[in-house]
Formats: structure tokens, C-alpha cells, sequence
């Protein structure tokens, strides 16, 4: 039984395999139609990419075509191929604005752009496209059942644009450039005054602002440590139970005691 079972899906698969053959080497687009249907209706989206490529130009504007597209773009989708599934998918919101697929095709192509985002280190140009794209989608569908997966989404890219930032900053207080340091975290705490970094960012400037401080010509040295002993007031504010407390406190006791210098 089981090697009759067996020979039926080796005869399947032989059938499969040779009108998948046969789709490619035709000229009728119905017949490559038909079967790039077939086989994106099994999961088979590479061999259907390959027959929607073909046809695609000649069915533009028949009563196909919408269905076509659709399963183009989202073929595309399914193998990762994210900067044509993000063409496509646009293509289809504009060649096909009363389809009952306009609201998962709108979201979908700007998912994909989404996708290409690289790690945080990296170029942040497909990150800041993709939040465009995702703002616009929901600025255009605001009671979509997307919405809330496309809001997650552009929380979590301005998280990573966010951390960049912090890390460029943070990068000048590990190469001791404590004076870009503090500009540069002055300028992202303001831009970002919700960001989960804030506490990192705080305590780096409290950092930056210290070691400026002590490491200054003594003509320089207590207007520096006011400004450290402000940074570390604001750290506390922010966090009186900052997990950089006793680090900051360290710090701090040094601050004090330096001020002390100049009251005598």
C-alpha cells in the first residue's frame, strides 16, 4: 500500500513539474495564467514569479489583471523580496484603488519597506522611508485592521532611528570628546524627549559633563562642575532610583568637594 501511495506522488510530482514546463514554454498567457495561479495557490511562489513575470504586461487592463497583481506582489512577499513586493504592492493601490484588497495590498507594501530597515549602525535611509510609508498608510486608513500592527511597526523603527542617535552620541563620551558629547546629548534628549533611552542618555551627559569638569584648566573648572552637579540633578529627577545611583552619587561627592575649592 505504501509503495503504491508512494508511486501516485512520484506520478503527481512528474505531473506537476511538466505543465509547470509546459506553462513556461507556451505562448498561450491563459494557460501560463492558469498554472501561475495553481501554483501560487500551493505555495509554490518562486516557480509562479517566474510565469506572473511573463504575463503580466499582457494582462494589463483585462478583468484578470487585478487578481494577477495581487498574487504578484504578494509572491513576491513570500520570498523576501521586499523592495519589488513593496513596487508591486504600490503599483496595485494605484491601478486598483476599489479593490477589496486596497487596504492589505497599502499595508503590506509599506510592511515590506519596513523589512529592508537595516540594524541600527547601519544607513538609516530604507528605516526613514519606511516610516513614511507607514505614516501614510495610516494616516489613510485610520480604522484599518492594520492599524494597530502598522503602529507597533513605526514605534519600533523610531526606536531604532532613536538609538542611533544615542549611540553617535555616546560614541564622543568613549573617545572622551566630552564637549561633542554634550552637545550632542543636550540635542537628542530634546529631540527625543520620550525615548527610552532618556535615562542612558542623562547619565552619559551627567558622565560627559563630569569628567569636562576635572579634567579642566582650573580657570574653567567651576563653571564645568555646576553644570555636571545640574546634569546629575536632572538625572535624578528623571529617576531617583536610576540604576547609574551610585555611580552618579560617586561622581557627585567629587563635584562637591571640588566646589568646595572655590568658596574659600
Amino acid at each position: 500500500m505504501k509503495k503504491i501511495v508512494s508511486l501516485l506522488l512520484v506520478v503527481a510530482l512528474f505531473c506537476s513539474c511538466n505543465e509547470y514546463q509546459k506553462a513556461l514554454k507556451t505562448e498561450d498567457v491563459a494557460v501560463k495564467f492558469e498554472e501561475s495561479s495553481k501554483l501560487f495557490d500551493a505555495g509554490k511562489y518562486t516557480k509562479a514569479i517566474r510565469l506572473f513575470e511573463q504575463i503580466a504586461p499582457s494582462y494589463r487592463g483585462k478583468p484578470q489583471a487585478e487578481k494577477l497583481f495581487y498574487m504578484f506582489a504578494q509572491s513576491y512577499y513570500k520570498t523576501k523580496q521586499y523592495y519589488l513586493a513593496g513596487y508591486q504592492f504600490e503599483s496595485f493601490v494605484s491601478g486598483y484603488p476599489k479593490s477589496e484588497k486596497i487596504q492589505e495590498a497599502a499595508f503590506l507594501g509599506a510592511k515590506s519597506y519596513s523589512m529592508l530597515s537595516p540594524v541600527y549602525s547601519q544607513d538609516q535611509g530604507d528605516t526613514v522611508k519606511a516610516i513614511d510609508k507607514l505614516q501614510t498608510f495610516i494616516d489613510n486608513y485610520p480604522n484599518s485592521e492594520y492599524l494597530a500592527e502598522a503602529n507597533v511597526i513605526v514605534k519600533t523603527l523610531n526606536e531604532k532611528l532613536e538609538k542611533k542617535v544615542y549611540e553617535n552620541a555616546k560614541g564622543y563620551n568613549t573617545i572622551s570628546d566630552y564637549k561633542s558629547a554634550l552637545v550632542a546629548f543636550d540635542n537628542f534628549i530634546a529631540d527625543y524627549p520620550g525615548t527610552p533611552f532618556k535615562e542612558d542618555a542623562l547619565y552619559y551627559k551627567l558622565d560627559s559633563a563630569y569628567q569636562l569638569a576635572v579634567n579642566s584648566i582650573p580657570s574653567k573648572m567651576e563653571d564645568r562642575l555646576n553644570v555636571a552637579k545640574i546634569a546629575y540633578s536632572s538625572l535624578i529627577k528623571f529617576n531617583a532610583s536610576t540604576k547609574y545611583k551610585q555611580k552618579a552619587d560617586d561622581m557627585l561627592v567629587r563635584i562637591e568637594q571640588d566646589l568646595q575649592k572655590f568658596t574659600k
